[in-house]
This record gives C-alpha cells, structure tokens and sequence, in this order.
C-alpha cells in the first residue's frame, strides 16, 4: 500500500514527491535551496544534470510506501522510462526556511 502525496508528513517532501508526479520542474526548482546537492546510490551527482535525466525527460514517478525521521526519510517504488520500476530510499536535509539543501537516493 502507498502513502497518497498529501498524506505525507514534511511539507517539502510532499511538495517534491507532488513536483516529481506531476512534473513540474519549475515548482520542483523553487523547493531547493541555491547550491542544493544529491547523491545516488552512494556517489554525489551533477543535480541539474540528474533530475533532468531521471526524473523530467524520463517521466519519473515515486509511489511512497513508508516514511520515517518525520518525514524526511521515504521508501518509494520509483520509476522512470528509463530504468523501469524499483525500490528506492530517498533521505532530506529541509533548511529552516523549508527549501531541501540536499537529498539522497538509491536503491533500497
């Protein structure tokens, strides 16, 4: 069973999980902080470069299974065009002023 996007705890990861659904890449862009980071499976990434090919020219998707650390810890089956579907964690550093600085995935 899935957690339905606006069930999620954090507001940030709700608004992330919601920008990848729907992509909207603009609205994904505001909810990062200017310098923000990620990594998958371990090894930090280009962020422009990475969402641009995982998540907005290959339709990515997230379906949330659980969630931990008040939020800012998911496990989603994720997919895209390119890869198919997997089972994936994705971990969120959110700042004070509700912008995420950094987050992290790979496969669970």
């Amino acid at each position: 069973m899935t957690i339905k996007p606006a069930r999620l705890s954090d507001p940030a990861v709700r608004a992330f999980v919601n920008a990848v659904n729907s992509h909207d890449r603009e609205g994904f862009m505001a909810l990062l902080e200017p310098g923000a980071t990620m990594s998958d499976d371990g090894s930090d990434r280009d962020l422009a470069e990475w969402i641009d090919q995982e998540i907005f020219s290959s339709n990515g998707h997230m379906d949330v299974e659980s969630e931990s650390d008040g939020g800012r810890a998911v496990l989603a089956r994720y997919r895209n065009d390119t890869w198919g579907e997997m089972r994936t964690r994705w971990t969120f550093t959110v700042e004070d002023d509700g912008r995420i600085s950094r987050f992290e995935t790979g496969q669970a």
